[in-house]
């Protein structure tokens, strides 16, 4: 794989990025999960897909995350779903595009329909995790965590070897960024694929995505034995398969 690339946002800030360039081609645009980077089998696996079938491709680092600047502690649903526009329109431009949103990135994903409706062609959704900080965090930390949080602004979570940063800005950031209260008209392919064996995020979570899509063409797989990055060479065959069910529908 090519090396990665950086873009200047700012003065002082930078999101690193991968991408395959095409002028007028249909795109695939990768948005990686919680504290994730491009680095991983998902984003590798989805640009030599883009290279194979001839298509653009986009996978970003948002700020806070791998090698972009800033501190994750500073950056929220907000600022990442903008660092995603900004990337989108610098990159991808006037191209029609799919969205392969990861856990968090599904997330990323729904908030922007509101920016690019016409350019979207479908959505692919692995280990959707749409309002995860309230739903899967917040909701369930014991009042003595949440007090925590309040009072320092900040708190970890711990889960199974991984540690995470939890800051308060961050949760209330959340609350503004709702999204599966809402309906969504586009005429488009819609497909939720989540791990069986997700101890993560729930099924569910992938279920009441495509509930609010009401004119979308929809499915929902489940991979047995899948677990929540689904980044095996297994799942990511199936999850190719499915993508190229929708390419071929686009076209």
């Amino acid at each position: 794989m090519k090396k990665f690339k950086f873009l200047c946002i700012s003065k002082t800030k930078k999101l690193r990025y991968i991408d395959n360039y095409f002028k007028k081609k249909l795109y695939i645009v990768f948005l990686p999960g919680f504290m994730s980077d491009v680095e991983g089998e998902k984003p590798r696996t989805f640009k030599n897909f883009a290279i194979k079938n001839k298509l653009g491709f986009l996978a970003l680092e948002y700020l806070g995350h791998g090698k972009s600047s800033g501190k994750f502690t500073q950056g929220n649903i907000s600022i990442w779903t903008n660092n995603t526009k900004y990337m989108i329109k610098k990159i991808v431009k006037k191209n029609n595009f799919i969205l392969v949103g990861s856990s968090m990135g599904a997330w990323i994903a729904l908030n922007q329909f509101k920016y690019f409706k016409k350019q979207i062609r479908g959505f692919v959704g692995i280990g959707a995790a749409p309002e995860f900080l309230s739903r899967l965090m917040w909701n369930k930390f014991p009042k003595k965590v949440k007090a925590e949080i309040i009072k320092k602004g900040i708190t970890t979570v711990v889960s199974g070897d991984y540690q995470y940063p939890i800051t308060y800005q961050l949760i209330k950031d959340g609350r503004e960024n709702n999204i599966l209260s809402k309906k969504f008209n586009t005429k488009i392919n819609v497909t939720m694929i989540h791990g069986q064996k997700d101890e993560v995020v729930p099924v569910s979570f992938s279920r009441k995505v495509l509930s609010i899509f009401s004119k979308a063409k929809k499915k929902l797989l489940v991979i047995k034995k899948g677990d929540h990055s689904l980044s095996s060479k297994k799942s990511l065959k199936k999850i190719l398969k499915e993508l190229s069910k929708i390419i071929d529908d686009i076209s």
